[in-house]
């Protein structure tokens, strides 16, 4: 497995081919939703080229700072939106797919607790590795040889406050 380091410029153009490739298939929606923590800014920036409201889902199968261990999902009991009722079509967002689970679950999290309001989900994100089982409706990259990615945010997962001061 190769390493794939991405820049700020190169992570803002990803969010936006993503949402050319929304925009083209002229597919209607009524919220995003996206995954915390990596699906926070691209949820952000398509929330406000949309114009739509944007709900969070706070999740998290890592363990530990940085090490790539994976341990059980856990998920938000509820989710931050602004209206009383997630209804429509929702447009679920994450930053990428590994192995496809914490979409899933989300998914399905969302159809338990709003059954009656949801008419459809599609999912998007930047980066689709080949390990995923899970195939996403919008995807930037298709990460064959299954790329550890580096993103230009992580180097705080690294580091404490304290250490903004010792240059």
């Amino acid at each position: 497995m190769s390493d794939l380091y991405i820049t700020w410029q190169e992570y803002h153009q990803n969010i936006e081919q993503l949402a050319a490739k929304i925009y083209q298939s002229q597919w209607q929606f009524n919220y995003i939703v996206c995954i915390a923590k990596g699906g926070l800014r691209v949820g952000d920036i398509l929330a406000r080229l949309y114009d739509q409201p944007l709900a969070i889902l706070s999740a998290n199968s890592y363990q530990g700072k940085g090490n790539g261990i994976r341990g059980e999902i856990n998920f938000s009991q509820n989710l931050t939106v602004l209206s009383e009722q997630l209804e429509g079509n929702i447009l679920l967002v994450d930053d990428l797919v590994d192995s496809g689970i914490t979409l899933q679950k989300s998914i399905f999290w969302l159809q338990e607790k709003y059954p009656q309001s949801i008419r459809e989900i599609r999912t998007a994100v930047i980066w689709q590795k080949a390990s995923s089982h899970f195939v996403p409706n919008y995807s930037v990259h298709y990460l064959e040889n299954n790329s550890w990615i580096h993103q230009p945010f992580e180097k705080y997962e690294l580091m404490n406050p304290n250490q903004l001061f010792e240059d």
